[in-house]
């Protein structure tokens, strides 16, 4: 199966709640590759690489999150997939 590729952007209350952590979590248990990081907005970016499934999966977390998180919106972007990244990572600003 092809493997597709959504870059996120998720605003509410997001930061300070282990968000990044838990869904490098997360995507590392669904075999995900890319990148999660806090924007200086407040919001959190991120990309997720790999097989449909999987990608459709972690979205739907994203819409709920951690335990104390309240998330208000994730914005989609589908791009193509490129295979650039080995693993899943935090990035930092």
């Amino acid at each position: 199966m092809n493997d597709i590729r959504v870059h996120l952007i998720v605003s509410g209350r997001v930061q300070g709640v282990f968000f990044r952590h838990n869904t490098m979590k997360k995507a590392v248990e669904l075999g995900l590759k890319g990148w999660v990081m806090n924007l200086p907005n407040g919001n959190v970016e991120a990309v997720f690489e790999g097989i449909p499934q999987q990608v459709h999966e972690m979205i739907r977390w994203c819409h709920m999150g951690p335990t104390f998180a309240d998330v208000k919106n994730v914005e989609e972007k589908w791009e193509e997939p490129t295979g650039e990244f080995s693993s899943f990572d935090l990035r930092y600003k």
